[in-house]
């Protein structure tokens, strides 16, 4: 192999200088050319956009996909640029084994048609899950990722070459200072207790050689000052392309509050409609003391009313004969009534239902023939048809 040993010497005697440059000024032994506050700005503002983008980066997808081993196995595909493998998601994967079980344990049966139910719902959900995943990928952790592999890493290289050139230039700074102090001390005339013209002669030529390196080190100096302008100035040029970036990336984040708003309404409305479809099977919750949903602090009516879906009429439901019944004329049976407390508020649909508070207690007992899905319940002189699924059995 060819090498060439100059440039191999003259490389070597280049690290050789700024090692000991970088040395000295850290322990204090040589001074150091400092940047301008507005440089410093930039360099700081440049770190913290790096520092925060990595994580915000990295907790990005630890949202998108909470498998570690996952994340290692799509980012290993991604680095041999290989397409990553369709992966399913906990939704469907929940999805086929409630279909499975439906299958199993009988489809026909109350308990088998609500897990077909949710298992389709869980299969919708799954894939806006999916959708949301591949949407905030593209249109945010690509950006993010891009700016990290790309610019920074561009950034980092222009800010090495500049300390280099920095160090370049302190180094010049110090070899000419040194080059002038011996200069000076070689024009002194010798004080010699025995003048000798010998002593004459060696000081002169001392002195011309001590000009000579005094400007080759001016020389090198107005070189290494021109190279660390330059590269100063294209540095700063790059720090100040951060505002763009951050521009991009502001626009990136809206990009992702809105696919993430686009996948929490789909999930609402999905399960909106799986809880009106399961509130149509008959015998769905009866039996059950634990709540439907989790309890909901009390508020007021208006706004429960606004944010909390009312259940479909079940007048179909009713058996005939049942609607006809005056519920002020039915006394409470002897034995069979129960104390409940209310879940979240209830608007009634009509005259024969009771409306509810959350967190209330009423008396509930049910009636020969009547739907399981509904109770009759009783507050001070009030009474009236409730819902069970808007109810905790407690006694």
């Amino acid at each position: 192999m060819d090498f060439n040993m100059k440039k191999l010497a003259s490389d070597a005697g280049i690290f050789f200088t700024r090692a000991v440059q970088f040395t000295e000024e850290k322990f204090g032994q040589a001074e150091k050319t400092e940047l301008d506050a507005h440089f410093e700005n930039l360099l700081v503002r440049a770190d913290s956009t790096k520092n925060w983008t990595e994580k915000i980066l990295r907790q990005t997808e630890v949202l998108l996909q909470p498998n570690p081993s996952a994340r290692v196995e799509e980012f290993l595909y991604e680095k041999l640029d290989r397409k990553v493998p369709s992966r399913v998601t906990n939704g469907e994967l929940l999805a086929q084994y409630m279909a499975e079980a439906a299958s199993e344990l009988g489809p026909t049966t109350p308990y088998g048609k609500t897990l077909i139910k949710v298992a389709e719902a869980e299969k919708r959900l799954g894939a806006a899950e999916r959708d949301f995943i591949h949407t905030a990928s593209i249109n945010f952790l690509t950006p993010l990722r891009n700016f990290l592999e790309g610019d920074w890493k561009t950034i980092s290289k222009e800010r090495r070459l500049l300390q280099n050139r920095r160090l370049d230039l302190d180094a010049s700074k110090a070899r000419l200072k040194k080059a002038k102090a011996a200069e000076a001390k070689a024009t002194t005339v010798p004080d010699f207790q025995e003048t000798r013209p010998r002593n004459y002669i060696l000081s002169a030529s001392a002195s011309a050689l001590w000009s000579d390196e005094v400007d080759k080190a001016e020389q090198e100096l107005r070189v290494a000052q021109t190279e660390f302008d330059r590269q100063a100035e294209v540095t700063r040029l790059l720090l100040e392309g951060i505002s763009s970036t951050h521009v991009n990336h502001l626009r990136c984040l809206h990009e992702f509050v809105e696919s993430q708003t686009t996948y929490y309404a789909q999930c609402y409305r999905h399960m909106l409609d799986l809880q009106k479809q399961l509130g149509r099977f008959p015998g769905t919750f009866v039996g059950t003391t634990e709540p439907a949903s989790p309890p909901l602090s009390s508020t007021s009516p208006t706004t429960t009313a606004a944010t909390m879906p009312v259940m479909p009429s079940v007048a179909g439901l009713v058996p005939p004969g049942e609607a006809a019944l005056c519920l002020e004329e039915v006394a409470p049976p002897a034995s069979g009534t129960r104390k409940a407390r209310v879940l979240y508020d209830y608007e009634a649909a009509d005259s024969s239902e009771l409306a509810l508070l959350a967190d209330e207690l009423i008396t509930v007992y049910s009636l020969p023939g009547m739907d399981p899905d509904w109770l009759i319940g009783e507050r001070g002189n009030k009474k009236g048809k409730v819902p069970v699924t808007y109810l905790e059995l407690l006694s």
